[in-house]
């Protein structure tokens, strides 16, 4: 054990804790050190933790978060009580919707005091307001149940459906004595948290029955396929059968966007033409248009398409949730992936010709549109030049990992660059979140092993861009790249008032982000054309200094809400 031994071996809460996340391997901490957890933090990191402090608890908790999707293992996020904690809640809500393995240690005040409203310092109901926002919750109350209560919380976060656990520290608790060997005893291993679920032989066969039957079929791939690191089981699944896939932004690179079975450049064609789907590690929801309305051949928002859809969800709840499921495959991505392909044997029929022929052929057209646009040079830059270097950046470095985030600026590079490797790209997710992006990155060169290009609307960059100050200060190997048109979604609004204030979705004109890193010691580039952003991010690459390129591109590039237009009402009237 590491505790601090006293002359009677005893030992306290700090270090079993401390003990508890070194014996189940979780060798990393993201916080933001303050009271109660401030001992706690400068231990962990005397014991051989790596403990990576923030200047905001959500970005601390995005990190874990991300670092959780990266790695299969709860990435561990601890925050000072009350404001600490609900800032590190947002992080631990949006991990759970997005289904990665998160745990928020929080401090927090005295049961008996919380409980009588007797005006604690930071006093508030941690775990009653937790609870209903994230997968579980549990209060440790004793220092003889810190070991029950790390393990329970390992498996609640990655077992089943993965997501966020909430674990509540009063701050009594860290201080609390025991004898060493007994709390030495006390502590779980956590054997086997994510045990495999193995899908139903009656499901493997009535699926692939149904994929048989197919004369236009499409497998889909979503983040959860990512997760599940069954790479070269969805490869060969995908390849044996010979059906084309369509990956959803975080599942980029499973196999390398330039596949040849790859649809993702006709995505508005097969959709709503194809017949069966194969959901892997994908959920239909609002990202998917709930499987319903035009995108899937629907009369109007709320008309099916007809498709007849096979899901693989370890969660059998997940099936009908929008659409009727033909063929439900529960079980983890990995042995229900492996169960297709053990059951399609050597006689299996590829797609029809020409649904493959119609395929090629759209993709083919938009391919080359899309290569003329990318081939244009506009003065000042637009998003489509500055991506054109980003896209070919990533090609020559395809280790590298891929953090976007923003509307336009999201939107543009999951359409323009392509990624070559699984769990290169990572983004806001389902809720669309912005704030991500600093939090990622750092988690990304933390965990990843690879030099970081973090891809940011102004805008977007905005919610966690003081964390530059924590790459430099661990100096970490993240390129940050800002596309800069003065506003939110641009900078040409006006005040329709002609008053002084100017609209608001306009930024200071002509913004030195990159001010800002050279505040901080990294590197600071401000270019306006792609010859002056390449060489700048070749040697970002190239030396993994931090590095942050304030691109100025045109401020009446963006659109409006980007993609999204039909959540925002006003935008939808103007079309």
């Amino acid at each position: 054990m590491t505790t601090d031994a006293t002359a009677n071996d005893t030992t306290d809460g700090f270090n079993l804790l401390i003990d508890a996340l070194k014996l189940n391997d979780l060798d990393t901490i993201f916080c933001l050190p303050g009271i109660p957890i401030t001992d706690l933090t400068r231990k962990a990191q005397a014991a051989g933790l790596r403990v990576i402090a923030f200047r905001h608890e959500q970005n601390a908790g995005n990190a874990a978060a991300i670092a959780g999707f990266m790695t299969q293992k709860p990435g561990i996020c601890l925050t000072v009580s009350a404001p600490g904690f609900l800032n590190g809640l947002v992080a631990l809500t949006n991990a759970t919707t997005n289904c990665f393995p998160m745990i928020l240690i929080s401090g927090s005040s005295e049961r008996e005091i919380v409980d009588l409203q007797q005006g604690d310092y930071e006093e508030m109901d941690q775990l009653a307001i937790a609870r209903p926002l994230c997968k579980a919750a549990y209060r440790v109350l004793h220092a003889e149940d810190i070991g029950v209560g790390v393990a329970r919380a390992i498996r609640a976060a990655v077992s089943g459906r993965p997501g966020g656990v909430y674990l509540d520290f009063p701050a009594k608790l860290f201080a609390q004595v025991m004898d060493a060997d007994a709390g030495r005893k006390s502590l779980i291993k956590v054997v086997d948290p994510a045990p495999r679920q193995i899908p139903a032989p009656d499901a493997v066969r009535r699926a692939l029955d149904l994929l048989k039957s197919a004369r236009r079929p499409l497998i889909l791939l979503g983040k959860g396929a990512a997760y599940a690191q069954a790479d070269a089981d969805i490869r060969a699944l995908v390849e044996k059968s010979g059906i084309p896939y369509l990956p959803m932004s975080m599942a980029k690179g499973l196999l390398p966007d330039t596949h040849e079975q790859s649809a993702a450049a006709a995505r508005s064609y097969v959709l709503p033409a194809a017949d069966v789907v194969l959901l892997i590690g994908a959920r239909l929801n609002w990202l998917l248009s709930h499987g319903k309305g035009k995108t899937w051949g629907g009369k109007s928002s709320k008309a099916w398409g007809g498709q007849q859809y096979i899901q693989i969800d370890i969660s059998p709840q997940e099936a009908d949730s929008n659409v009727r499921i033909a063929a439900p495959l529960v079980g983890d991505i990995g042995s229900c992936v492996a169960a297709l392909l053990g059951g399609m044997g050597a006689d299996w029929a590829r797609p029809p010709a020409d649904w493959l022929n119609a395929i090629a052929e759209r993709k083919n057209k938009n391919i080359a549109k899309m290569a003329e646009t990318l081939a244009r040079d506009p003065q000042p830059m637009n998003f489509h030049s500055a991506l054109n270097v980003v896209r070919d950046i990533i090609k020559a470095n395809p280790d590298a990992i891929l953090v976007n985030e923003g509307a336009n600026a999201l939107d543009f590079t999951r359409s323009i660059v392509d990624m070559y490797k699984p769990r290169k790209r990572l983004d806001v997710g389902t809720w669309g979140v912005m704030g991500i992006g600093m939090g990622f990155a750092v988690a990304a060169a933390v965990v990843g092993g690879h030099p970081v290009i973090a891809i940011e609307g102004d805008s977007a960059f905005g919610f966690s861009g003081m964390e530059v100050e924590t790459i430099c200060r661990y100096h970490l190997p993240v390129c940050i790249v800002i596309l800069n048109n003065n506003g939110v979604y641009g900078g040409a609004d006006v005040n329709p008032t002609g008053g002084p204030d100017v609209a608001p979705t306009v930024f200071v004109k002509g913004a030195r982000y990159d001010k800002l890193m050279e505040a901080f010691g990294g590197v600071a580039v401000h270019v306006t054309t792609p010859a002056e952003l390449r060489s700048a991010m070749e040697e970002a690459v190239r030396s993994k200094e931090p590095t942050l390129i304030n691109a100025v591109i045109d401020e009446t590039a963006g659109t409006e809400s980007g993609r999204i237009t039909s959540l925002n009402p006003q935008s939808a009237k103007k079309k």
